[in-house]
């Protein structure tokens, strides 16, 4: 088993929370229940968007199944330059230096200098937000 996944029980997975659907991490934004028929039990169907990419994604399953969650690790990170579509970044605790594509959304507010929030999860990462500027 991958040390960055574990599992949790499909009724346990509200909005907001993550999960893998097809090896990928995403950020669950729906959840709708169906309810148990003659043959089966109750199926939820869940809409997530990915961390890394920003598709949509959509995963049904029994309410009792087991999924697999991703372990997200939230860091601080200072951008040390920008250019048109990426940035590279200093981790703010072990001083690494990586390049992180920059969400369309942040373009204008991710400039040299200002401190970021990053996740990463399975060898990859991507900025969240922008938390302190120049």
């Amino acid at each position: 088993m991958p040390e960055d996944i574990m599992y949790a029980s499909m009724k346990d997975i509200k909005p907001g929370r993550f999960l893998l659907i097809d090896g990928i991490p995403c950020r669950v934004v729906d959840l709708e229940f169906s309810s148990p028929g003659k043959h089966g039990a109750a199926k939820v169907r869940v809409t997530a968007i990915g961390v890394f990419d920003g598709q949509k994604r959509t995963m049904l399953a029994p309410s009792h199944a087991d999924v697999e969650v991703p372990i997200i690790n939230k860091k601080k990170a200072q951008v040390v330059s920008v250019t048109d579509t990426s940035a590279q970044l200093m981790d703010l605790e072990s001083y690494e230096t990586f390049e992180v594509p920059i969400p369309e959304e942040m373009r204008n507010s991710v400039k040299a200098g200002a401190e970021v929030e990053i996740l990463e999860s399975m060898g990859k990462k991507a900025i969240a937000r922008v938390t302190g500027g120049v």
